[in-house]
């Protein structure tokens, strides 16, 4: 049959619809507000800079009252004031300015409808991170997009796009002095009527909450009707929090852009070493090596796949094709886990070295292998879709205790198996062998150790999740103690394993 080239075109079509559907993206997370959620707290950790801010946006349809604040977590203490032991609702703190709080002395009434801030003497408002106002909400159009920024209600021309257009690119100047607005000001009696979006500055990076109570106020018009019912706020909008990158991932979720697309090229890296040994000694090669080989170039293909993952969802959002992108991730994750430990165990076992054939006992490790695949796809999509802070115990351990069985079953295994071949290689005097294993052994145990440790670790992170703090504290850091610490480990384990079985000109010995 003569040779057939691959068309070129439909190939390149398919590489820029790829590549395009990865830089094309709106610039920043948003998260809708309704009257009807059950929290009326939204928050986000942010990082800071002369380009971020947060915008608060309501549709025309939105009529009433609202307190609201907006605030750095680190200022949450003068949120409030201490609440009598005896009062009805048992509140450790009032918020709101009502009635019954002026009643008590918590406000005065010119402070109706406002967050109530409990200063310290000495400490002025502009020492704080908060902005505070009651805020009300006439029936006016506005846009609920970033662009709604600028859009005057009133009608004012709408200003050239910018120049910046791509992720991928750096921003120009033009860009960081359009983000260079000053906060909402707020008239003297702190009483704000809504037109634009409310726009908060966020130089510095945090923790950042924004907080919207309906105020039930008296209508004007039900004053002279028979009966005298109260208005209540009816509003719908979004809380744009803009950081100093562009995309809408949350703040938590960025660092795994760039965690991802270093993984990737320190793995790309290793596998052209780990092509030139084999090219070196291809007369030589075992097949462990062979499949080594296969696991290098899934681990390759792996950390580009998770890198494209979260490029995606930093460009579109979560979608269905964010879904579908997240299986087709999680299984890449889920055989390269089980596809490692399956040669891990088989080699600790002695095939090819003790022994030519492992009969029944080979069905055995592919039957764990391939329920450590199934509950690892599990594993991986459950980490991402969950909320860790709304999510029951039972429901993180059906995610968690599947895959923590068929790892400690793998890891049994092979240090049992191990210790056998060892044993068998001592037995036999094959030393140049018997010291492979013995440092494969080391290595593995340091594994087991390091693993230990970071389960007490992240045992007592967790323990605390449902914490009011809990998001606050561990927002920086969370996308390390769900994947980063153990994607390095892995990374180390692997490289010093593959060091040890490296081709060369002795494999045969």
């Amino acid at each position: 049959m003569p040779y057939q080239r691959w068309p070129f075109w439909p190939l390149a079509f398919l590489l820029f619809s790829l590549l395009h559907s990865l830089i094309s993206s709106v610039n920043a997370f948003e998260v809708p507000i309704i009257d009807t959620d059950y929290s009326r707290q939204i928050c986000s950790g942010m990082w800071g800079g002369p380009s971020a801010y947060i915008n608060v946006t309501f549709d025309n349809t939105s009529q009433g009252n609202l307190a609201m604040v907006i605030y750095e977590w680190a200022d949450v203490k003068y949120l409030g004031k201490e609440t009598t032991p005896d009062v009805d609702d048992g509140l450790p703190k009032t918020y709101v300015c009502t009635s019954s709080a002026v009643v008590a002395g918590y406000c005065t009434r010119d402070q109706l409808g406002r967050f109530i801030l409990d200063l310290p003497a000495g400490k002025s408002l502009n020492e704080t991170s908060f902005w505070s106002a009651r805020v009300e909400l006439p029936e006016s159009p506005t846009d609920s997009r970033t662009s709604g920024l600028w859009d005057n209600p009133a009608g004012n021309p709408t200003p050239p796009s910018s120049n910046y257009t791509s992720p991928w690119r750096h921003r120009s100047v033009e860009d960081v002095h359009l983000s260079k607005r000053q906060v909402t000001p707020i008239p003297a009696n702190q009483f704000l009527e809504y037109s634009a979006p409310i726009h908060y500055p966020v130089t510095k990076t945090g923790f950042y909450c924004v907080v919207a109570i309906p105020f039930t106020v008296q209508s004007p018009t039900a004053r002279g009707a028979d009966t005298d019912v109260p208005f209540h706020p009816s509003y719908k909008g979004s809380v744009l929090f803009r950081n100093t990158f562009n995309g809408q991932l949350p703040a938590t979720d960025y660092p795994k852009v760039i965690f991802y697309f270093v993984m990737f090229i320190v793995y790309a890296t290793f596998g052209l070493l780990w092509g030139w040994f084999c090219y070196r000694h291809i007369h030589e090669l075992l097949p462990i090596q062979y499949y080594l080989s296969g696991l290098v170039g899934l681990l390759v293909i792996e950390m580009f796949a998770n890198w494209a993952y979260y490029r995606y969802l930093n460009a579109h959002g979560r979608s269905t094709a964010s879904t579908v992108f997240l299986i087709v991730v999680a299984i890449l994750d889920a055989g390269r886990n089980s596809m490692s430990f399956f040669m891990l165990l088989v080699v600790s076992l002695g095939l090819s070295v003790v022994r030519e054939s492992l009969g029944r006992t080979m069905l055995k490790c592919q039957g764990l292998a391939v329920a450590h695949f199934i509950f690892g796809i599990l594993y991986a999509i459950g980490i991402v879709e969950l909320e860790l802070e709304s999510t029951s115990a039972l429901m993180l351990l059906l995610f968690i205790i599947p895959l923590a069985f068929t790892l400690s079953a793998f890891l049994l295994w092979i240090m049992y198996s191990l210790n056998a071949t060892i044993a068998h290689l001592r037995a036999k005097k094959q030393r140049y062998k018997l010291k492979m294993f013995e440092r494969l052994y080391y290595i593995l145990l340091l594994t087991v150790v390091v693993i230990a440790i970071f389960f007490v670790v992240s045992s007592m992170s967790f323990s605390g999740r449902l914490a009011e703090d809990y998001a606050a504290k561990t927002w920086r850091l969370r996308w390390w103690l769900l994947d980063g610490w153990l994607a390095l480990l892995y990374l180390t384990g692997f490289v010093l394993i593959a060091f040890l079985w490296r081709p060369s000109a002795n494999n045969r010995r």
